[in-house]
């Protein structure tokens, strides 16, 4: 006979304002975010000769394709954000609605989940660019001193 393991969860119950704060940070960073995409692509704009020489061709087009994926990404994220806030009122209208009060809370514990994973793979994603990117900048100072 098989016995069963039961699988525990542990979730906190956070407050409204613990909520509302927390909402409010994700969506200060996503828009920073935001505001570095466009930025990024403006380098990858600037270096778009130098990106696609054949030498890192391949990598630069993985790289930007996966910049591209991220900022889709971030539209998501900061609609479901935006979305998520807005609900907040579940849980301040002093009506006792348990089940939506769970699933907000529930919904807020999976966006937390997404945002990290979103934010830890952006930054990484923008190591790589810079990295890319400052190799592009100093062979190109490079070429211009030896001329």
């Amino acid at each position: 006979m098989e016995k069963s393991e039961k699988q525990y969860r542990y979730a906190e119950w956070l407050s409204a304002d613990e909520m509302h704060r927390e909402s409010l940070d994700w969506l200060s960073e996503l828009h920073f975010c935001a505001d570095e995409q466009t930025f990024l692509n403006g380098l990858v704009k600037s270096y778009t000769l130098q990106l696609t020489d054949k030498s890192i061709f391949a990598k630069s087009k993985k790289l930007v394709t996966e910049l591209l994926d991220h900022e889709k990404e971030l539209v998501k994220l900061l609609e479901l954000v935006q979305a998520h806030e807005r609900l907040l009122q579940i849980m301040i209208d002093d009506i006792d609605q348990i089940k939506m009060e769970k699933a907000y809370v529930e919904t807020h514990i999976d966006l937390t989940k997404d945002i990290h994973r979103y934010l830890v793979g952006y930054r990484d994603l923008k190591k790589k660019m810079f990295s890319l990117l400052s190799g592009i900048m100093r062979s190109q100072k490079q070429k211009r001193l030896l001329n």
